[in-house]
C-alpha cells in the first residue's frame, strides 16, 4: 500500500494539534485533546486488524470503543497533556504507515467486517477491504478531524 496521503493528511493535522490556540467545541463537541485520543483508538484498532489479517486471523473492525467517553478519557489521562498526546499519536502513524506500506496486495484486499459509526449514526456495517480501512483514514477521517481542529481554532487579539 501507498500511505503517502495518510501521512500528509497526519502532518497537516498534527500541525494544527500542535498549536496553543485550540479552545472548546462551541456545539459541545469533542475538545482537542478527545480528538487526539480517538485518532489514537482508531489508528491502533487499525493497525491490530492489519496485523490480524497479516497474521491469518480473520479480525472485525469496529470503530465504537474510540468513540466511548470514558475510553477517551482513559487515553487522555495515560497522557502528561496535549503534547504528549500528539507525540503518541506521531508516533502511532509511523508504526500504522510502516505496519500498510509492507501490506501486500492479498492481505490488503481481506474483506474485513466492518462497524463504523460516527456519533450514533450507522456509517458502515458491511465488510470492507483492508485497504479501504487504511485509506478512508487518509480521504476522511482524518480530514474531518483536521477541520474539527481547525474550528477549535481561538481567534488572537487583532486576528480575524
Amino acid at each position: 500500500m501507498d500511505t503517502t496521503g495518510l501521512r500528509a493528511a497526519y502532518d497537516k493535522l498534527l500541525d494544527i494539534a500542535a498549536g496553543p490556540d485550540l479552545g472548546e467545541a462551541d456545539d459541545g463537541g469533542w475538545n482537542a485533546d478527545q480528538i487526539l485520543a480517538h485518532l489514537l483508538s482508531v489508528d491502533a484498532a487499525i493497525a491490530a486488524v492489519a496485523l490480524g489479517v497479516v497474521s491469518g486471523s480473520r479480525p472485525t473492525f469496529d470503530n465504537r470503543v474510540s468513540l466511548d467517553p470514558w475510553n477517551l478519557e482513559r487515553i487522555i489521562a495515560e497522557h502528561a497533556g496535549r503534547a504528549d498526546l500528539t507525540a503518541h499519536l506521531r508516533s502511532q502513524v509511523t508504526v500504522l504507515c510502516d505496519i500498510a506500506d509492507r501490506l501486500g496486495e492479498r492481505a490488503a484486499a481481506v474483506l474485513v467486517p466492518s462497524l463504523l459509526l460516527s456519533g450514533d449514526a450507522l456509517v458502515l456495517d458491511q465488510p470492507v477491504p483492508l485497504a479501504a480501512l487504511v485509506d478512508g483514514l487518509a480521504e476522511d477521517h482524518v480530514p474531518r478531524h483536521t477541520q474539527q481542529l481547525l474550528d477549535l481554532r481561538v481567534a488572537a487579539p487583532g486576528r480575524a
